[in-house]
């Protein structure tokens, strides 16, 4: 047994004062001055007690543009520890060729030996066949309770509204969630044949090239779909005040939707992407302008968010350089492939170990989010809507013992060799930095302590997930 002593416990509902003690995996006891003879302690007094965090969006050892994203179920999951999340939900794309279920056993093939902390996944649906249609049931026996669609990637991942609908009615008749890429994937077609016509090849051109506004009615018509299929719906990486404004507008009036953002679109906008290495800033939906940083970070201190993801999805700013990696070598191609035209720079950013030390610093710190919005947002939230609470997300008898020393008075200058993504980059070197995570427990056992890493490839566990929740 485990007893963490005299320190403060922060929940979704608010923050108090208990001991709290591990039996084997999970949480046995929680209160004032627990009893428990024999048990290990550690002493938290002055430090804070949470719950481990939830990511509900991340893509590990993800093939695009003839590279693959440089964290895989390994790497990825080690960062994300280092940064107190100790769980993850990937994507499991459909496979060009095959059944679901042949793509989910690839996954696992992938996740399966390399797991570090617990994770579960979400099924990519970008072809619709009657054969799909009547395998996706079945995705439940497999734990696999959500379906993400695609409104752009045009001859790839894109659906039809028509086809969308027809998700959203089997979703709902199944008790699943449709997730939604909402970005208009016509005008994006158009309007990046036209940048490349007139010769515009350089960063700042991924944004311009995918308009906010195409965002704002691709929300709109999410929405709507879900209105007329009734079905419930979860809108990914939202990245604009427009996009706030819609989903605002369709739970004001009765349509079950809900919306995650994402750190990166709290921080940067398009100017980032026209620095010299604005290619590190290239990720879909691209980032926005600042007073769209705002009105999210409004969104977010009024509750009108639901959840902060990742999209953690990392390639090398310059793949042709190794980096040294738990003592080896390492380089993979990246960002530089596309070096001269920006639509063969690799989509995505590095971000599962930096969201809850930036947003404690900057939200918490700041004024702009309490703790128990902190731990809604990062942790509860997602697990109750995923299926997975109360055994992630709480810190209740029960619950797995994903635990969260954090020391609210540490203070350092962060940077890639605190958050242990595998890649050569992080959008935040260099930023100072106030509370950050001690130790990290996961069911029960101290995979991060301090700066040493204690985890192993594979001590991981597959979650299937049970009912989803619309909060």
């Amino acid at each position: 047994m485990l007893l963490i002593k005299s320190g403060t416990l922060v929940t979704h509902e608010g923050s108090f004062r208990a001991d709290l003690l591990i039996d084997g995996e999970q949480i046995s006891k929680v209160g004032a001055s627990v009893d428990a003879r024999g048990a290990e302690v550690v002493d938290a007094s002055g430090k804070l007690v949470l719950p481990g965090g939830v990511d509900p969006h991340t893509h590990f050892d993800l093939e695009m543009f003839n590279t693959v994203s440089s964290d895989d179920h390994y790497t990825g999951h080690k960062a994300a520890a280092f940064g107190g999340t100790t769980t993850v939900l990937d994507f499991v794309p459909q496979p060009d060729k095959g059944s679901l279920r042949s793509g989910v056993d690839a996954w696992h093939a992938k996740a399966d030996p390399k797991a570090a902390v617990d994770w579960g996944f979400h099924m990519n649906i970008t072809r619709l066949e009657e054969s799909v249609l009547t395998e996706i049931p079945a995705l439940l026996d497999l734990g696999i309770n959500t379906l993400k669609v695609f409104m752009a990637y045009n001859g790839r991942l894109r659906l039809s509204d028509g086809e969308i609908f027809q998700v959203m009615q089997l979703a709902r008749e199944h008790g699943m969630l449709t997730m939604l890429h909402a970005e208009n994937g016509d005008v994006i077609d158009l309007l990046v044949a036209q940048a490349l016509t007139a010769g515009h090849l350089s960063p700042e051109w991924h944004a311009r090239t995918r308009p906010a506004w195409g965002g704002v009615e691709a929300v709109l018509r999410a929405c709507a779909l879900a209105a007329q299929s009734d079905a419930r719906l979860y809108i990914v990486h939202m990245n604009s005040a427009g996009e706030l404004d819609q989903l605002n507008y369709a739970r004001q009036r009765g349509v079950q939707v809900m919306g995650e953002t994402c750190p990166q679109y709290l921080f940067f906008s398009e100017e980032d992407l026209a620095c010299p290495d604005g290619a590190k800033w290239i990720c879909s939906p691209p980032m926005r302008t600042k007073a769209d940083n705002a009105a999210l970070w409004t969104g977010l201190s009024t509750d009108q968010f639901q959840t902060i993801g990742t999209d953690h999805c990392p390639f090398f700013f310059d793949g042709t350089q190794p980096i040294e990696y738990e003592g080896k070598p390492v380089a993979i191609p990246g960002k530089e492939l596309g070096a001269g035209n920006f639509t063969q720079i690799p989509n995505g950013l590095p971000m599962v170990g930096d969201r809850l030390p930036i947003l404690w610093t900057y939200g918490v710190g700041a004024g702009k989010l309490t703790p128990k919005q902190f731990v809604a947002l990062t942790s509860t939230n997602p697990a109750k809507i995923f299926g997975l609470y109360p055994r992630k997300g709480a810190l209740q008898p029960g619950s797995d013992a994903d635990i969260v020393i954090w020391d609210p008075n540490r203070e350092i200058t962060y940077g890639r060799l605190h958050n242990h993504h595998r890649t050569d980059y992080n959008l935040f070197e260099d930023w100072k930095l106030k509370g950050f995570p001690e130790k990290v427990f996961l069911r029960g056992h101290l995979i991060v302590d301090g700066d040493r890493w204690l985890g192993k490839a594979g001590m991981g566990n597959y979650l299937p997930r049970g009912e989803v929740q619309f909060i």
